[in-house]
């Protein structure tokens, strides 16, 4: 009968125990990939979250406009709300460029989720004004 002999078997035993570590490190790369994908898709989602109780909160937008509306440069300008149930229409039919200007700033610097606003120019210190802020 024939015997194996040792030194095949630990050769054997060595290339399993070296495929073994290659197939760990391997693994170890992949776990560190996907701890760095969990941070970022973790930080993209925190974010997300704080943008989403920014702009989809209806009381908030609903005072602030009213709080921009109540300022003394707008009160000419005549501008009339409708409150739907996503959105806020503001639209004034003439008003002029200086409430125009003083609108649009507190607006577009306001954190609002402007969803279309036309503005059309009836003469050189006169415009209409239509915007939609949805939330």
């Amino acid at each position: 009968m024939k015997t194996i002999n040792p030194l095949h078997l630990l050769s054997l035993l060595f290339v399993i125990f070296i495929f073994i570590l290659f197939q760990l490190s391997e693994a170890k790369k992949d776990l560190f990939q996907a701890k760095q994908s969990h941070k970022e898709t973790l930080s993209l989602a925190t974010s997300l979250n704080n943008l989403n109780k920014v702009y989809s909160d209806k009381k908030a937008v609903r005072r602030s406009i009213a709080t921009v509306l109540k300022q003394n440069s707008l009160r000419s300008a005549n501008i009339k709300q409708s409150i739907g149930k996503s959105s806020i229409t503001m639209s004034s039919k003439s008003m002029d460029k200086v409430a125009l200007n003083s609108f649009m700033s507190k607006i577009l610097n306001g954190s609002y989720n402007v969803h279309a606003f036309k503005i059309k120019k009836l003469s050189e210190n006169r415009a209409s004004l239509w915007m939609e802020i949805k939330w």
